[in-house]
């Protein structure tokens, strides 16, 4: 079984991000190489949904986890954030409009659009399928490969969008709708493709029609069990997940877990339990068109 950390964002601290991400790696026993010298950090930026909404990685959880990077490694090793273009949402928008491209001017780090960064052909076999990938040479190259992922509902039969579901978005095509009648097995595949040393949740606000705090960070080397823990605090069996089930027999992970840090019923009391018919992002759209967001997020 794989350790999986669950700690609560204090907020009576000088720095409450960088102390919860501290202390979830040490809670799975995780320390930094000190040999690393390249970094890739892949956010969850899946629209120009702004962090407030629950719906992306913050820039501010970014930024902790690089400064406790160059505490523990080296100030000047060297960080990339990583995205690539998708149907709907093209990279040099997120960044800027997300807060990223003010984040990587503070810390001095690089925004990589994986769509526009050279790759190389990869075959990688799943569930008796072979599928065929761009794997981005900043990927490649990378000494120390971080996944800060979110936790959401999304539509059958996928359901839960967590740690693996993250990768996806490694993946520099930009027409990813052609990889939707089979995602489960893609999502899998691709973890294959391009495995990350560490999986982390930012989930300080949980996303929903009314996103609302809840204060929590993540993290494990194992990303089957981090989703899996992550699909019970979001109210839903992770025994009922196929493409779980498809990443433990493809040697993705484990779906078994060992929790350390805070409970995590504490957790799924706060996370919004999912609507029935799992058309919340309508719902969240004319929300926030409603409270006079959606101008700002290019939504009217």
């Amino acid at each position: 079984m794989s350790l999986v950390s669950l700690v609560k964002i204090s907020l009576n601290t000088e720095h409450p991000l960088k102390q919860a991400i501290e202390q979830s790696l040490n809670l799975i026993n995780y320390t930094f190489d000190k040999n690393v010298r390249r970094v890739v950090i892949k956010p969850n930026l899946c629209y120009y949904w702004d962090a407030t909404t629950g719906q992306t990685t913050s820039p501010h959880f970014v930024g902790a986890l690089i400064d406790l990077i160059r505490a523990q490694i080296h100030p000047d090793v060297d960080i990339a954030i990583i995205e690539s273009d998708a149907s709907a949402m093209r990279c040099k928008y997120a960044f800027r409009m997300l807060g990223y491209t003010k984040l990587a001017e503070e810390k001095n780090v690089r925004l990589v659009n994986l769509t526009e960064d050279q790759a190389s052909n990869t075959d990688i076999s799943c569930n008796g399928n072979v599928y065929n990938f761009m794997v981005p040479q900043t990927i490649q190259k990378a000494d120390l490969k971080i996944n800060i992922a979110h936790i959401k509902y999304t539509v059958n039969p996928i359901k839960l969008t967590c740690a693996l579901k993250n990768i996806f978005g490694c993946n520099p095509t930009q027409k990813k709708f052609k990889y939707h009648s089979d995602l489960g097995n893609v999502i899998v595949a691709l973890n294959k493709a391009m495995p990350f040393d560490l999986a982390m949740v930012d989930n300080n606000i949980a996303a929903g029609v009314q996103p609302r705090r809840m204060g929590l960070v993540m993290a494990s080397q194992d990303p089957v069990a981090l989703d899996s823990a992550a699909a019970k605090i979001a109210w839903l069996d992770p025994a009922k997940i196929p493409y779980f089930k498809t990443a433990e027999q493809e040697g993705v992970g484990k779906r078994a877990y060992i929790l350390r840090g805070e409970p995590l019923e504490g957790f799924r009391a706060i996370y919004p339990k999912p609507p029935l018919n799992m058309k919340f992002k309508g719902q969240l759209k004319r929300t926030l068109v409603t409270v006079g967001l959606g101008k700002r997020m290019g939504l009217e």
